[in-house]
């Protein structure tokens, strides 16, 4: 299948009509059916490894990234035809593959690198061929990741990188990654970092998983040691590394904050309509309060949503969403976490306990959900962080006061 005769000129009507067309041909008629029974259902029908063993299909028709410039695996469509056909596939549950690389390192590309290197690794990226991940957060810089001290070090037409990451999610999946490291320490925390594409799969990059409390190991640490990039893997100037940073820092934001976002969705449990079924199966949708706080977070839902809606309208415009996409992350890390906690008191006894398993698969998928949303308030940029950023930003509050605002970095007390 090549990719749809869809184009900016194309009329949305139009376009609606070559994306049905394409579902019914393309799309398994047991994936069509089963999904709009619900996700249990589609789970039941469609494996993982189904799934992506169909998505070249998926890709190859532009429909992943419609957006997207031809060159780059999309249509080159504008907003209006974009949402139209993301209204025709919603109810398909098409998850895109690949989010860390459609998101985090595509923003950056777009914003900060050359045509050269969107050419090189925005195909794969749409393909699901070349996965990613996220190599900026340290033990010793999480919340103020400007403090980070992955050192890279020019040597020809190379940089030579040593340090370590944590907290990276997907590592031990990832073919690339965006990376963020310091090449001149004597300059002030904020300067002196420079934004690498690095290949994971070379000597000098080790990858160590981190065990969760869900029994999953979807995080790592990463141990650099003299791995090496090519200078043509550098996005941005040297040195300034953090203003481009700040796309791929405001896309993961906006990734993270829930429904409507375009990338990953809700990272851990499921929706407030999910809540309301279990309600409605365990009777407890009778009790007056308990509907009451069901519909608060589901009303809630909704304005996270249209919040998320508006941010991606923006990137899709090629504007930056600024301060907008920490409103939506600041709401998702304290919804999310609600809605799981209502959904296990909703479960009663049976997120209690059961059955002993090493499967993280075989625990209940609600106690699972919210077993997993506790780490919202944290990925993404904490809540903390992004509410100061609100604050400065949106609200005027003046700035923190950091008495080593200005100093060299190589000056500056880290932990």
């Amino acid at each position: 299948m090549t990719r749809l005769p869809i184009t900016a000129d194309t009329s949305v009507t139009d376009a609606v009509d070559v994306v049905r067309q394409w579902i019914a041909t393309e799309v398994p008629a047991a994936w069509r059916s089963a999904a709009a029974e619900g996700p249990a259902a589609l789970r039941a029908v469609r494996t993982p490894a189904d799934y992506r063993d169909w998505y070249p299909t998926f890709a190859d028709s532009g429909l992943v990234a419609p957006t997207w410039l031809p060159e780059h695996g999309g249509l080159g469509v504008g907003n209006d035809i974009a949402r139209a056909i993301e209204t025709v596939l919603a109810p398909l549950r098409l998850t895109r593959l690949n989010p860390l690389g459609l998101n985090n390192a595509a923003a950056a590309l777009f914003s900060h690198g050359t045509e050269e290197q969107r050419l090189r690794f925005l195909p794969p990226i749409v393909r699901n061929e070349e996965k990613w991940c996220q190599l900026f957060s340290e033990p010793g810089a999480g919340s103020d990741l400007a403090s980070l001290a992955t050192r890279a070090v020019r040597d020809g037409d190379h940089w030579v990188i040593s340090g370590q990451k944590v907290w990276t999610t997907w590592a031990d999946q990832a073919d690339f990654a965006i990376l963020l490291a310091r090449t001149d320490p004597d300059q002030p925390k904020h300067k002196g970092i420079t934004y690498f594409l690095l290949d994971m799969h070379q000597p000098g990059v080790e990858v160590r998983p981190l065990r969760q409390i869900t029994g999953e190991a979807e995080f790592n640490e990463v141990f650099l040691d003299g791995a090496r990039v090519p200078d043509e893997h550098r996005v941005g100037e040297i040195n300034d590394g953090w203003r481009v940073s700040a796309s791929t820092l405001s896309s993961e934001r906006q990734m993270v904050s829930g429904s409507g976002s375009g990338g990953m969705g809700r990272l851990g449990g499921s929706s407030a309509e999910r809540l309301i079924a279990l309600a409605r199966e365990t009777g407890r949708w009778d009790d007056p309060v308990v509907r009451n706080k069901i519909v608060r977070l589901w009303a809630q839902e909704q304005i996270r949503g249209w919040t998320n809606a508006r941010v991606q309208a923006a990137l899709s415009a090629g504007q930056s969403p600024g301060a907008a996409s920490s409103i939506g992350k600041v709401h998702q890390a304290t919804l999310n976490q609600q809605i799981q906690d209502l959904m296990v008191d909703v479960l009663g006894t049976a997120a209690v306990a059961w059955p002993a398993t090493d499967d993280p698969d075989d625990l209940p998928r609600d106690v699972h959900g919210m077993l997993r949303s506790l780490a919202n308030a944290t990925e993404g940029g904490t809540t903390d962080i992004n509410k100061n950023i609100l604050g400065e930003r949106v609200l005027g509050l003046p700035k923190e006061p950091d008495p080593w605002r200005g100093k060299p970095w190589k000056e500056i007390p880290r932990s």
